[in-house]
């Protein structure tokens, strides 16, 4: 496995090399669920490559294998000019690499690479709560809930949730 920054191939990925799937399709795939993102779950690609490929300073990394794009993240500033010592990161993994450890290593990828580029501090805005997985990995990763908007994502699968307001300090 790979961790690399996104070049505009990783978009859909490389057919050549036995691979296929892009970062559009874990894109895809997660925004669909209608379990993670708040992104229409009908959303076009158009949409998707707007959201996700920010420019700079943002910048997009994918974990390839095989010429498979299996995970991507990107991160940047979570607020504009008073508030961007501070990174905000979004992640997403693709259901075929789902339990061998990606989302651990993407995460402490994105750490290590928001420390390189001066960051003090990490904070994610929308973790939702039934997304177990993900909260017990932010958690193991030193981040802390600061925060619970009570009800504040509608879940395709459980109805009304809770998101929480998630930081470390790097």
């Amino acid at each position: 496995m790979e961790i690399r920054r996104f070049v505009d191939t990783d978009w859909h990925g490389s057919e050549h090399d036995g691979g296929g799937h892009g970062v559009w399709d874990v894109w895809h795939e997660v925004v669909s669920a209608g379990e993670s993102y708040d992104n229409d779950p009908e959303s076009t690609e158009q949409d998707a490559r707007t959201h996700w490929l920010l420019p700079p300073p943002f910048e997009v990394w994918v974990a390839v294998e095989d010429g498979e794009v299996l995970g991507t993240y990107k991160v940047g500033p979570n607020k504009g000019r008073l508030g961007d010592h501070v990174a905000n990161a979004s992640f997403m993994v693709s259901t075929r690499a789902r339990g061998r450890g990606l989302g651990r290593a993407l995460g402490e990828h994105c750490l290590a690479r928001a420390r390189e580029l001066g960051y003090v501090a990490m904070q994610f805005n929308a973790v939702v709560s039934t997304n177990t997985v993900a909260v017990r990995l932010w958690r193991s990763l030193g981040f802390i809930i600061v925060g619970t908007v009570p009800d504040g994502f509608r879940s395709t699968k459980h109805g009304l949730v809770d998101f929480h307001i998630m930081y470390r300090q790097l």
